[in-house]
C-alpha cells in the first residue's frame, strides 16, 4: 500500500486583524501561501475561520527526519501520516481572538461563540463540548459546557487526513451547535444528518441518503425553496430530489452543493459574482475575466455557464431562489465546496481548486482584487504541482489543504 502524502495548509485573503494566514504581512494576501504550524513538530489538522480570528487545531507528530525546503516556499515533510494522540491537539486562536488550549479534536469559529470540542479524562463519561466568548482567550469558565456520551463519541476528528469541516454538526448527528442561545439544538430524530452548514441566516443539512433540508431566513433566496420567505423548521428541497448530493456549504447569503455525481448546484444570492451567474455589477464595472489584464486562464474561454436556449446572453441574476445546475471549464468534476461571505471556492476531483466571487481583499487566489461571477481555477497549485484535498472558507478568506502530486514521469509543458 502506497504510503499517505503528507500536506501543507495555505491561506489568502483578508488578515487585517494578524490571523494567521501565510506570512501575515498588510491586511491581505493576494496569492497563496504556506501557512505557519503554530508550533515545532506540530500538524495542522482543522482551520476554521471568522472574520475577524482564526482557530488552528494540530497534533504533534513523531519527530520526523528534517524538512526539504522546496522552491517558492513550500515545506515537504516526511511521507507518513502520523496517527492522533488520543488526548487530541492543540487549539491556538490568531488575530483579534487569541489564545491556546490543549487536549482538542476540534473547534469551530464564529464572531458569537468560539466551539471546542475536548477529549475528557480518561476515566470520565466522554469527551466535552465548550462554548467561549472568543475574547475570552480560552481563559476562565466556557459559557456554556455539554458532555457528549460515549456512544455519540468519535475517533479523533484530529487522525487521518485533515477535513474541511465537522463542527457545528455534533458527533453523533443528533445535534448541532449555534452560535446565538441556545447553543446545544437538537435535531428531530428523522433527520440522520451526516453534514450541517450554517450561513450568516441560514443553515443547511445533508442527510444519510444524500437529501438536503434549509431553515433559517431566506430573504434573499437562501434556502432554495423558490421563495423569499424564511423556514422555521428544516425544510426538504424538493427541487434535488432523487439527486444524490455529498456536500454542501453554506455562505453568508447563497448556499452549494455538489451531487455525488460531481455536479454543482447553487442558489441564493449573486451580488458579487458568489453563484457565478451573471451580476450587473461586475459587468458594469468592467471586471469580468473576459476583460482582465495579463495572462489568460485555461479554459477562460468556456466559463460561461448560463443563457439562454437560443444561445444568447443571460440576464443579469441578483437571486436564484431555486437550485441552478453549474458547469466548471473542461468538464471539471466537483468533489467539495466551501463558502465564504460572499465568495465560493471548489475542489475538483482530481485535485485543482476553483473560486469565485467577491474578491476584494484576495480571497480568490488569483493575485489580485479582482471580483468574479464565473469559476476560475486558481494557478498556484497548478504551477507548484499540488494537489488540492480540502478548502474551508473564512467569511473574508480562505485556507486550503493541498498534497504533492505523484510524480509520474518528466513534467508535461503546459498549454
Amino acid at each position: 500500500m502506497a504510503e499517505e502524502r503528507r500536506g501543507s495548509w495555505f491561506g489568502f485573503g483578508f488578515c487585517g486583524f494578524g490571523q494567521a494566514l501565510g506570512s501575515g504581512r498588510g491586511r491581505q494576501v493576494h496569492s497563496p501561501e504556506p501557512l505557519a504550524t503554530p508550533g515545532p513538530g506540530a500538524d495542522v489538522c482543522r482551520v476554521s475561520a471568522s472574520w475577524s480570528y482564526t482557530a488552528v487545531v494540530t497534533r504533534e507528530r513523531p519527530s520526523p527526519p528534517h524538512f526539504r525546503p522546496r522552491p517558492g516556499g513550500v515545506v515537504r515533510p516526511p511521507p507518513s501520516q502520523p496517527s492522533a494522540p488520543a488526548g487530541g491537539g492543540q487549539l491556538q486562536l490568531s488575530g483579534a481572538a487569541d489564545g491556546a488550549a490543549g487536549g482538542c479534536r476540534d473547534a469551530w469559529a464564529s464572531e458569537a461563540l468560539l466551539v471546542v470540542l475536548r477529549a475528557g479524562p480518561a476515566d470520565g463519561p466522554g469527551p466535552e463540548l465548550q462554548a467561549w466568548a472568543p475574547g475570552s482567550a480560552l481563559r476562565g469558565e466556557p459559557l456554556w459546557t455539554h458532555t457528549l456520551v460515549p456512544e455519540a463519541g468519535r475517533e479523533d476528528a484530529a487522525g487521518g487526513e485533515p477535513q474541511a469541516r465537522a463542527l457545528p454538526l455534533l458527533p453523533g448527528a443528533r445535534a448541532y451547535v449555534s452560535p446565538r442561545p441556545p447553543f446545544y439544538r437538537p435535531l428531530a430524530p428523522e433527520l440522520r444528518a451526516r453534514r450541517l452548514e450554517l450561513g450568516g441566516e441560514h443553515a443547511l443539512l445533508l442527510d444519510e441518503a444524500g437529501q438536503v433540508f434549509s431553515w433559517g431566513q431566506g430573504r434573499h433566496g437562501q434556502l432554495g425553496h423558490g421563495t423569499l420567505e424564511a423556514a422555521r423548521e428544516p425544510r426538504l428541497l424538493e427541487a434535488l430530489q432523487g439527486l444524490p448530493m455529498a456536500e454542501v456549504a453554506a455562505g453568508g447569503w447563497h448556499s452549494v452543493c455538489v451531487s455525488e455525481t460531481g455536479d454543482i448546484y447553487v442558489w441564493g444570492w449573486n451580488e458579487s459574482g458568489q453563484l457565478a451567474l451573471p451580476t450587473r455589477s461586475l459587468a458594469e464595472d468592467g471586471k469580468t475575466v473576459a476583460r482582465e489584464a495579463g495572462r489568460p486562464n485555461e479554459g477562460d474561454s468556456d466559463m460561461r455557464t448560463v443563457g439562454s436556449e437560443d444561445g444568447a446572453p443571460a440576464p443579469f441574476i441578483a437571486i436564484q431562489p431555486f437550485p441552478a445546475l453549474l458547469d466548471l471549464p473542461r468538464g471539471a468534476e466537483a468533489a467539495q465546496a466551501s463558502c465564504g461571505s460572499r465568495h465560493t471556492a471548489v475542489v475538483t476531483r482530481t485535485g485543482e481548486l476553483y473560486t469565485w466571487g467577491w474578491g476584494k481583499y484576495g480571497q480568490l487566489g488569483h493575485q489580485d482584487t479582482t471580483s468574479l461571477d464565473r469559476p476560475r481555477r486558481v494557478e498556484y497549485f497548478v504551477d507548484k504541482r499540488l494537489q488540492v484535498r480540502a478548502v474551508s472558507c473564512g467569511l473574508w478568506n480562505t485556507y486550503v489543504y493541498a498534497v504533492e502530486k505523484e510524480e509520474s514521469g518528466p513534467p508535461q509543458p503546459r498549454a
